[in-house]
């Protein structure tokens, strides 16, 4: 497999895998691109890829929007912090695999101590033109459905970044290529471990 950066070759990043012995964790702001990036990740890394999001709808066998109307935001980050528990290796056997987790997931102080003590946390920041370029067109965001998106979105940024920022690894996504960004994150992720 080729990737655009010859400085991390397909040689480079097999050998970075094999020193991965636990969960890489994405976290960020929704729309940041954590699910895109996250199988790019997973693809470069032969690793297997888990949505969290999407664990929990099958947990629940509910949509996320459904489950945030029927019970609200509490019972949800509750299911999520239980879903990616197990995700991570709760009973603290090595699960190596690439997570991505739903933007308020790495906020929850329990989610955050979990995630840091079994997993390699890795923080996709953006800016929030870009942020509202990818979620302003989709109507399966709770949070956004109360209000003015741009406003949500930059309110959501200033709260959350003091928790995103607890993670070891900060990786730009904007407007270059997910493979790019993949390659950014491959590259830090060598340098942390």
């Amino acid at each position: 497999m080729e990737h655009e950066d010859p400085a991390f070759s397909t040689a480079a990043i097999q050998r970075l895998a094999a020193r991965i012995d636990r969960p890489i964790v994405l976290v960020g702001m929704m729309g940041v691109g954590k699910t895109t990036v996250g199988r790019k990740l997973a693809a470069m890394l032969g690793l297997p890829f888990c949505d969290a999001d999407e664990e929990i709808e099958k947990a629940a066998q509910m949509s996320i929007p459904e489950i945030f109307a029927q019970f609200g935001e509490a019972y949800f980050r509750s299911g999520e912090r239980r879903v990616i528990a197990r995700l991570v290796g709760e009973d603290g056997a090595p699960v190596r695999r690439i997570l991505a987790t739903g933007g308020g997931a790495f906020v929850d102080p329990e989610t955050r101590a979990l995630i840091l003590s079994r997993a390699v946390a890795v923080w996709l920041d953006s800016d929030i033109d870009t942020l509202m370029a990818r979620v302003g067109r989709k109507s399966n965001r709770p949070l956004l459905q109360t209000g003015d998106p741009r406003e949500i979105l930059t309110r959501l940024k200033a709260e959350r970044a003091p928790a995103y920022a607890e993670a070891p690894i900060q990786v730009m996504s904007g407007n270059q290529p997910h493979q790019s960004t993949a390659i950014t994150i491959l590259k830090a992720i060598d340098a942390w471990l």
